[in-house]
């Protein structure tokens, strides 16, 4: 052993925040396993490696015997007795090995160990760093791809965005910089991972939470998100002061709060509605961009028909009827949209039968 080999493992335990005597403990035992194995030694083995000196000592408990067969592990005994008098056999003597007798048992040891410690490490680290983060975002750059898994680095910690966290629209290019809900910390063969995900609704809630003081400070509420990743979110807020508009928060001075949510999400468009107790309001609110004519609700059926200007339906309902889904999403009602032209025919057709 060498100097130089000792600064490698110093050097490797600081890189990987090891202590370093944790680390040349773990070799001192492996090595001392490594070597009874492959000898096949009865008493025990010990090493021990002076980072000082940049010196290792081992010592193997020779069995005393009447006859050496394999003297790796086995000591005669008129030897035994030259060493300790009163030694018999069946006794163990203690004597140093050569360093030299190691050989490759050493090289493949350290490699086994080294590994282990690291995997150890970066266990250690992810569980100490992410523990507490579960259902948080965290900002992480996108170093590269698995398969259809997306990895990012996220402090000393590897993320994956498995292909379900993804959104389809998003590019994910190698540096990209971006804010991810963290899921939790997952086992896998490669060690712990931190699972992230971009379609969650809760990222939408915590980039609010950033970018809007009220809501941090708890003065103004997200009350529920509906959202079909990439494409449109639906937040409900209330304000808890009257003095401060919930809407006007979230929305920001000219609309710079909403536009870096906005931004952060690749151009996610972002209705943001008042919350109201009274259905019929909030269902209107819901359905915004839209202008609502009326709303009428069936309590029993939790159903509300809702009447729109004729020149409001396709709005209304939105482009694959998604505003009317985000809207249903957000509110919890089964909600029918008809147009005013379609709903005075509605009511013309049974007089028109019956005539």
């Amino acid at each position: 052993m060498d100097r130089e080999f000792v600064s490698m493992l110093e050097q490797i335990a600081q890189e990987r925040d090891l202590p370093v005597r944790e680390l040349i403990e773990e070799i001192e035992i492996a090595l001392a396993a490594a070597y009874k194995k492959h000898v096949g030694a009865t008493g025990d083995v010990t090493v021990h490696i002076d980072t000082q000196k940049a010196h290792m000592t081992a010592i193997c408990e020779k069995e005393v015997v009447g006859h050496v067969t394999n003297h790796f592990f086995q000591i005669g005994i008129e030897e035994a007795r030259r060493r300790k008098p009163d030694a018999e056999i069946g006794d163990f003597i203690p004597m140093e090995i050569a360093p030299e007798l190691f050989g490759r048992i050493a090289a493949q040891t350290f490699k086994q160990v080294l590994q282990q410690k690291l995997r150890e490490a970066e266990r250690r680290r992810t569980v100490e760093e992410f523990g507490d983060k579960q259902g948080e975002i965290v900002s992480a750059i996108v170093v590269r791809r698995e398969g259809p898994d997306v990895v990012l680095q996220a402090g000393r910690s590897e993320c994956v965005l498995k292909k379900e966290d993804q959104v389809r629209t998003e590019p994910y290019r190698i540096n990209d910089r971006l804010k991810v809900f963290v899921r939790g910390v997952e086992e896998t063969k490669r060690g712990p991972r931190v699972r992230v995900s971009r379609r969650a609704d809760e990222l939408v809630t915590k980039l609010f939470e950033i970018e809007v003081p009220e809501i941090a400070a708890g003065t103004v509420e997200i009350r529920g998100v509906a959202r079909e990743p990439g494409v449109r979110s639906k937040i409900t807020v209330i304000s808890h002061d009257e003095r401060v508009d919930a809407v006007g928060a979230c929305v920001g001075q000219r609309g710079a709060r909403v536009q870096a949510i906005v931004n952060e999400l690749y151009d996610e468009k972002i209705d943001i509605i008042p919350w109201s107790e009274d259905p019929k309001v909030f269902i209107a609110n819901a359905l915004s961009p839209a202008k609502v004519s009326s709303v009428k609700i069936d309590e029993e059926e939790h159903r509300a028909l809702v009447q729109v200007p004729d020149s409001q339906l396709s709005l209304a309902i939105g482009k694959s009827g998604l505003n009317a889904k985000l809207a249903h999403k957000l509110t919890t009602w089964n909600i029918d949209i008809k147009s005013e032209s379609e709903a005075a025919e509605m009511q013309q057709a049974p007089s028109a039968s019956g005539g």
